[in-house]
């Protein structure tokens, strides 16, 4: 069986498990540390990064934009509707330039700073950077939340779905860095009601249930996280 390695605070990982999901692609799972950059896991990635997939033949593809497209070539195409890249040349063009958005930009701006400092250090030992999260960092990660929660509610409020009228790569990479956020509670969501409809029509598909599932070790969820009602 082809096998995904992932952590369940990244959001790249996240994304690429609800694809899998939405395909119906049965897939085992490893939970890697790539911080730890174990010498098995580097011999997949150099990079060191994840998602890594390893297909039942043992090629390796590594990443998410690469998955998104290897997926879509040998499975999407076939999928019809369902498919979630789209068949028109420039809604496939705004679906990957919104999926490059949540899974580099907001990543970057927002998820990645504060996963590392809330979630990350706590599993680190202190020759790997762990330690106490620096207030610092958490403060202009958290500055940069409402912005990127204001272009979201607007996208949402303006399109059927985030990149046009069908559910797309796009929908998933958003809600799966939404989804790392919402489990801190870092969303006020009485701020942008419009995003959290939104939000709630994805929680609400089985490919979501086994991410409202999970538990971090040491990390309690805020309480609505699995409600699917909020």
């Amino acid at each position: 069986m082809p096998t995904l390695y992932h952590h369940p605070m990244s959001s790249a990982s996240r994304f690429v498990r609800l694809i899998l999901a939405e395909y119906g692609f049965q897939t085992d799972f490893v939970e890697e540390q790539p911080w730890e950059k174990r010498r098995e896991f580097l011999a997949l990635n150099p990079a060191g990064s994840l998602p890594v997939y390893v297909d039942d033949s043992m090629r390796v593809l590594c990443g998410p934009n690469v998955l998104l497209e290897f997926l879509d070539e040998t499975h999407g195409v076939l999928k019809r509707d369902r498919r979630l890249l789209a068949e028109d040349p420039f809604q496939r063009a705004e679906i990957r330039r919104l999926t490059e958005w949540f899974l580099q930009k907001m990543e970057q701006d927002v998820t990645k700073p504060l996963t590392r400092e809330r979630v990350y250090k706590l599993q680190m030992s202190q020759a790997q950077g762990g330690g106490a999260p620096d207030s610092k960092v958490l403060r202009t990660a958290r500055a940069n939340i409402r912005q990127h929660m204001k272009y979201l509610a607007w996208l949402a409020g303006s399109r059927t779905w985030l990149a046009g009228d069908r559910l797309s790569y796009a929908d998933l990479a958003a809600a799966a860095s939404i989804s790392v956020l919402d489990y801190l509670g870092e969303i006020d969501w009485q701020e942008t009601p419009v995003a959290k409809e939104w939000y709630q029509r994805l929680k609400s598909r089985p490919s979501f249930r086994p991410l409202l599932a999970e538990r971090i070790r040491g990390i309690t969820p805020v309480s609505h996280y699995a409600d699917l009602d909020f």
